[in-house]
């Protein structure tokens, strides 16, 4: 199982920009697909973006797209997360996620199936304030 550990989160204004890092360890295949999900309080868990490491293609939330930005180390040992122009309702505790898939269509797929995945970090809190 591969082993996540989540940093970066904090507190920041609207508008403002915070990233966030994903080291994994062990498997290369079982890391293929990684990202983030969040989750507010009283809320599911979300797919937030994710990038599969055979072409490097990443999926993002429709939310999301065009103020986050997903990338990987050459090793695909860790993944981060740039999040600009942040919104208040983008507070959540943000989750690194890793599976092993045969292609990008099901690292794509698992975007909005959290439950396809069996390696998670522990989380990091993202709150953002108007």
């Amino acid at each position: 199982q591969v082993q996540l550990v989540e940093s970066g989160g904090g507190s920041e204004q609207a508008g403002g920009s915070l990233r966030l890092s994903c080291a994994a360890s062990l498997n290369t295949y079982a890391r293929n697909c990684m990202g983030w999900f969040r989750q507010a309080p009283g809320k599911e868990r979300e797919g937030v973006v994710l990038i599969y490491a055979g072409d490097v293609s990443a999926y993002y939330a429709d939310s999301v797209q065009g103020r986050f930005t997903i990338s990987q180390d050459n090793d695909n040992e860790r993944v981060y997360l740039q999040m600009n122009r942040l919104k208040p309702e983008n507070t959540a505790k943000y989750y690194c996620a890793a599976e092993g898939v045969r292609s990008g269509y099901y690292c794509y797929r698992l975007l909005s199936d959290p439950a396809g995945f069996r390696s998670w970090g522990k989380g990091t809190q993202v709150t953002v304030s108007s």
